[in-house]
């Protein structure tokens, strides 16, 4: 497997059908929103759902959520200490930070992909690990094109949670959803952190397929099957480490905008919206439709 030797930029256009993209526990677990209305879906989210998408693929994820974990680790750390060559460290007071980044690279495609921090308390035989891993791939918030509606609805359970007690005021609760929602995030792929990391070409292709199959196997009570959708993945694939162009000017190059002159209010992404690309000199985009 070859270190990626070229920049990439990349860019999803995705939509949101009655559901809750990413509640905010600071707001009542609402959709999230900038000020101006705008809705939002936190970059820590995104790549929520493509570790997600390469652990279904059979990659080995360190940050496993608890609800998908493949493995009978309850912590980072026992994960991590379950890894003879980084148990070594852990018992080793001189361990060596940069050994230490390079095996938990070698191990995880998610720590040679988004970086992380291994910040650990020293055990009672051992010492403390502080490891910072800086990760070739970067992902934006996504933005909706247009400001969102939320609708809230009051739901009702129909049984007691604990026994003996009649049906009180604690069986109430509150769903909120974006009722329809086209987003756009984009991201990039950085070469100097790649030859870091161990970061190769194959891996930047499991990113892309987990792009483009990012909402499989995503079901919740917030996100029915098919209420996320990813439509279009733009794939630029620079000549060069640096790159021709800078990633801002390449993700500038795509505009999602309403069509014109188009009527009725139900929206959706094939009726209402077109995406414009602007070709860069030098610079081709592969485009890829969501599964």
């Amino acid at each position: 497997m070859s270190i990626l030797d070229h920049k990439i930029d990349f860019a999803v256009v995705l939509s949101v059908t009655k559901a809750n993209p990413n509640g905010d526990p600071l707001n009542g677990n609402r959709p999230r929103q900038n000020y101006d209305g705008y809705g939002e879906i936190s970059d820590v989210a995104l790549k929520r759902k493509i570790r997600n998408r390469l652990q279904d693929m059979g990659e080995s994820i360190f940050v496993q959520s608890n609800d998908r974990k493949w493995d009978a680790y309850n912590s980072l750390r026992e994960r991590a200490e379950a890894n003879p060559e980084l148990e070594k460290i852990f018992k080793d007071k001189q361990g060596s930070s940069d050994e230490f980044a390079k095996i938990a690279c070698q191990g995880w495609i998610d720590v040679r992909s988004f970086g992380q921090v291994f910040a650990f308390k020293a055990a009672s035989k051992g010492a403390g690990v502080s490891v910072g891993v800086r990760g070739p791939v970067s992902v934006h918030t996504a933005t909706s094109i247009e400001p969102i509606d939320i609708t809230t609805m009051q739901i009702t359970k129909s049984v007691n949670s604990e026994p003996g007690k009649e049906k009180g005021s604690d069986t109430m609760g509150m769903k909120h959803r974006v009722d329809f929602g086209v987003y756009v995030f984009k991201g990039s792929i950085n070469t100097q952190l790649a030859e870091k990391t161990g970061f190769t070409n194959e891996d930047a292709g499991k990113i892309k397929d987990a792009l483009i199959s990012l909402f499989e196997n995503d079901v919740s009570s917030a996100r029915p099957d098919g209420s996320m959708e990813v439509h279009k993945v733009y794939w630029w694939e620079h000549n060069s480490k640096l790159g021709k162009y800078s990633s801002a000017k390449v993700h500038r190059s795509l505009e999602v905008k309403l069509k014109e002159n188009v009527n009725g209010n139900d929206k959706t992404f094939d009726t209402h919206y077109e995406c414009i690309l602007t070709p860069l000199e030098g610079l081709e985009v592969q485009e890829y439709a969501g599964l």
